[in-house]
């Protein structure tokens, strides 16, 4: 058996006996054993063997450092889930892939909507409303082959299916990757066009959810060579319909006069004319299982071999997720209602429509003796999401839009009364993403390696973001008071939609964030001692420009304030006339030592850093923190960067004859400056918006530890383990000269940073997994089963106290996130080209939390799927 990548990818793969590849469905859901779960350091896709009558784990190569090499070789922590691994732990999308991997967390709201985090690295996360515009870029990058495709707060959502791999990088990888690989990097490669076999797979299963619907999934793919050792075509087609286990149960919202909006504006009674509207329902929206979600999608490439140093690869992928209602419970509802689990009560449809295209090219071939790769794609990327957000109107801001006053009736003599306290907000984005790279290595086997690239990308996001919180009625010519003028765009401004905004919308968005980035990087290896003693250094420098353009326009003067256009009385602000670009340059840098201490065994070094470009906020607004007469804090037009930097001790071994696996690392991590957003509507306003100041460190330890028992039976097991501590002392700080309290910090409202000591959010002190497989034969019959359990200790939301956004039951957005543990089984058998098997998912059926924020002015919190019983099959040709 060839030494290449023996599995290190254990690690998170839940590896499996190695079969051919072609075999890739049938272990399909052999996986189900979740079990490996968060291993840790090493790719778990370590394969436990090349069949179940061998001894030794398979191999596994990588392409993490831009050059195909031996896992095992590789000095930083790479977790690779190869086909094979994907297939029998039943991986299809991002949430699977997430439970069988180790230090990797996310704050998701539901498929696609995902904010990834690796080793603890989260200052927190809000809501996707308006993410396009507000919030800062996630610090993992995500690709496809060599696509970039990170975008804030909704990560590009694979369909796993005809996958030759996913790579989890951890730790920095900006030498390499560039800016938005800070904190690591999740890579899908897909499985390239084959000139000299014609094979395919069909894979289908049906199943059941606990406490919801059913589910049914069919996929296949076919390989023809249509020239024979020159040209061949390759493509997968997918179908993937996974039904709802949330129910959206009868409820009510009734005003009352705690309401901060009542109190603020309506002088804590609640209105009783007969007209007002101070209490709804939810009957036309109740139903069980309200949120499904589906996957479809194709996948053709072609592959040209020019001639034998020489070949073109072009890609081209469309996929359509569509996932209807809420993937979180709530525990009260609008009223204070307790709820059974997995229910809400929410008032309007819910929706995430997500489609994306890309266009993928590769050039592969020889200069001499060098290695040339040129590599470029372009994606599209449409998002149409909504989501109820009734409970806002317990907030400070919603009643101004709903209600006539006891101060504007004076005014202008019209009826105090309250309208629908209905409300949602309605997201469309599109986001475009352009890249090249061309890079030039040296063979592999020289003693001193080099490789060096260039970078370029154009990337562009349109975010077009509507509240609907407003019920009072438009003005018109023949009615100008109680009313309230509809919004548009600020003149003048880029837009994406221009036109005049429907009667019920309150506050928009619509903006315009372009990134350039262009980068020269390159790194070096050099072989002290041939196969034993080897250092890498390398670097980058990169130049990152963005800009920002558009508007943001609120309603807050738009009281009878006439028909539309309502010229003067809207505030809208015009992000064009404020010039908004900014340049960030520099370098960022890596160093190894690899000592192979023994053939199998593995020690290294690595150093590396990563960076996360700055941005802007909407506006600058306020005054606000009054403990100066007119305030004393404005919220901040721009942000900055970001930067980590990572130390971390690893070892890589085998022994045994390859048949023990022990991986590790020892880390620690300094992030400095870290960019957070906030919304405190009470505090500061009613924009979110980012911030630096905090600087935190992170010191943890992953292993993973594989073994091949007998012939049949492995054995798998892994965990991960971080502590977190926030360094410095951060406050925002007093920034309105003439203030008492300027370049101050401001202690009149909660800290949102944090206080020194404290650790990060969405960062559970421990995580890890244990798995056995199990492997045999009975004539020409091959059975198999499976079982495994996880472990996921606590975390918190936020990293500070920040208060809720609306009264109810709830007084903070900050909330601790119980720790939970799940476990999976599954047996099946398969036969020469086919297999069947029955798998179970969360057998315990754990109500595990994975996030819980107040974002939609209520508690939710988002769980795992409930137990999930499935019969899978699978035939390859």
């Amino acid at each position: 058996m060839t030494k290449k990548v023996k599995a290190l990818s254990a690690m998170n793969a839940i590896n499996t006996l190695s079969r051919p590849r072609r075999s890739l469905v049938v272990d399909a859901a052999v996986a189900a054993c979740i079990l490996a779960s968060r291993i840790a350091t090493a790719d778990q896709s370590t394969e436990a063997g090349a069949a179940a009558g061998s001894t030794e784990l398979s191999e596994i190569t990588v392409t993490a450092q831009r050059r195909t090499e031996n896992l095992q070789d590789v000095p930083i922590t790479i977790q690779a889930l190869t086909s094979e691994t994907l297939t029998q732990l039943n991986v299809t999308t991002f949430d699977d892939i997430v439970k069988y991997t180790p230090n990797v967390t996310t704050a998701s709201w539901g498929p696609g909507q995902d904010l990834i985090f690796m080793r603890g690295l989260s200052s927190g996360a809000l809501g996707t409303q308006g993410s396009g515009t507000d919030a800062n870029f996630p610090n993992v990058a995500v690709y496809l082959d060599d696509q970039s495709a990170q975008m804030p707060y909704r990560n590009l959502d694979v369909y796993a299916a005809d996958l030759e791999r996913v790579e989890i990088l951890e730790g920095p990888q900006g030498t390499l990757f560039g800016a938005g690989a800070e904190a690591g990097v999740v890579r899908y490669i897909t499985n390239k066009p084959k000139l000299d076999v014609t094979e395919g797979t069909v894979n289908a299963g049906y199943g059941w959810t606990t406490h919801g619907d059913q589910n049914s999934n069919v996929d296949a793919t076919l390989n023809v060579p249509l020239i024979a050792d020159t040209l061949a075509v390759r493509a997968v087609i997918y179908d993937d319909n996974r039904g709802g286990y949330i129910n959206n149960v009868p409820g009510t919202f009734t005003r009352e006069p705690t309401d901060l909006g009542i109190i603020h504006y309506v002088g804590g009674v609640v209105p009783t004319y007969p007209g007002s509207i101070n209490k709804i329902n939810n009957d036309n929206t109740v139903a069980n299982g309200i949120n499904p979600v589906t996957y479809k999608g194709i996948r053709a490439s072609a592959l040209w071999k020019i001639n034998e140093d020489w070949n073109v690869l072009i890609a081209q992928t469309f996929q359509n997720m569509d996932a209807e209602g809420v993937f979180y419970q709530e525990p009260f509802s609008t009223d204070g209602v307790p709820l059974p689990p997995l229910s809400v009560t929410t008032f309007n449809p819910s929706y995430d429509k997500d489609k994306f295209e890309n266009t993928a090219w590769t050039l592969n071939g020889r200069i001499g003796l060098l290695k040339a790769v040129y590599t470029g794609g372009y994606l599209v990327r449409k998002v149409d999401s909504q989501q109820d957000y009734t409970a806002y109107t317990r907030g400070i801001y919603a009643d101004y839009y709903q209600c006539v006053s006891p101060a504007e009736s004076k005014k202008d003599g019209a009826i105090v009364r309250c309208y629908s306290p209905s409300a949602f907000w309605h997201d469309n984005q599109r986001n475009t993403h352009q890249n090249h790279e061309i890079r030039f290595s040296t063979p592999d086997d020289w003693r001193v390696r080099g490789l060096v690239g260039a970078f370029w990308e154009d990337f562009v996001v349109d975010d077009n973001t509507d509240w609907h919180y407003r019920s009072l009625p438009p003005c018109t010519t023949a009615a100008q008071v109680g009313c309230m003028t509809e919004i548009m765009p600020a003149p003048g401004s880029t837009a994406t939609n221009p036109n005049v905004r429907d009667a019920t919308e309150s506050f928009l968005d619509d903006v315009q964030r372009g990134y350039k980035q262009w980068a020269f990087f390159g790194s070096a290896d050099f072989d002290i001692i041939p196969k034993v003693l080897t250092v890498t250094g390398g670097t980058r420098y990169y130049h990152f420009s963005n800009n920002e353009t558009g508007s943001n326009v609120y309603s807050f003067n738009a009281y009878d304030c006439g028909p539309v256009p309502s010229g003067p009385c809207s505030l809208p602000n015009n992000i064009n006339a404020l010039g908004l670009h900014s340049v960030y340059t520099g370098f960022k840098s890596r160093a190894n030592i690899t000592w192979h201490v023994l053939p199998d065994a593995m020690v290294y070094y690595t150093f590396s850093q990563g960076f996360r470009p700055g941005g802007f906020n909407r506006s600058v607004k306020g005054p606000y923190l009054p403990d100066a007469p007119d305030g004393n804090f404005k919220t901040p037009q721009a942000f900055a960067p970001d930067t980590l930097t990572n130390n971390e001790v690893g070892w890589k071994t085998e022994w045994l004859n390859h048949r023990v696996l022990f991986n590790g690392a020892i880390y620690q991590e300094q992030w400095d400056n870290v960019q957070q957003q906030f919304f405190d509507p009470g505090a500061t306003g009613n924009l979110s918006y980012v911030t630096n100041g905090a600087n935190y460190r992170v010191r943890g330890v992953e292993v993973q530890l594989v073994g091949r028992v007998t012939t049949g039976l492995t054995l798998f097991g892994g965990a991960s383990w971080n502590s977190s501590s926030l360094t410095n002392s951060p406050y925002l700080i007093g920034n309105i000269p003439g203030t008492a309290d300027f370049g101050m910090p401001l202690l009149s409202a909660p800290n949102p940073f944090g206080s020194k000591g404290s650790s990060l959010p969405q960062s559970p002190a421990f995580q890890g997994n244990i798995r056995a497989r199990y492997e045999w034969f009975v004539n020409d019959y091959k059975p198999f089963v499976q079982i495994g359990g996880q472990r996921t200790a606590h975390s918190r939301s936020l990293p500070g106290n920040v208060p809720a956004i609306a009264v109810g039951e709830i007084v903070t957005q900050e909330f601790d996130q119980p720790g939970y543990s799940t476990y999976d089984a599954s047996v099946g058998v398969s036969k020469d080209n086919w297999m069947v098997q029955l798998v179970g998912q969360n057998l315990g059926n754990t109500d595990g939390k994975t996030f819980i924020s107040a974002s939609e002015a209520i508690e939710t919190q988002s769980v795992i799927r409930p137990r999930v019983i499935s019969l899978k099959g699978g035939y390859k040709f």
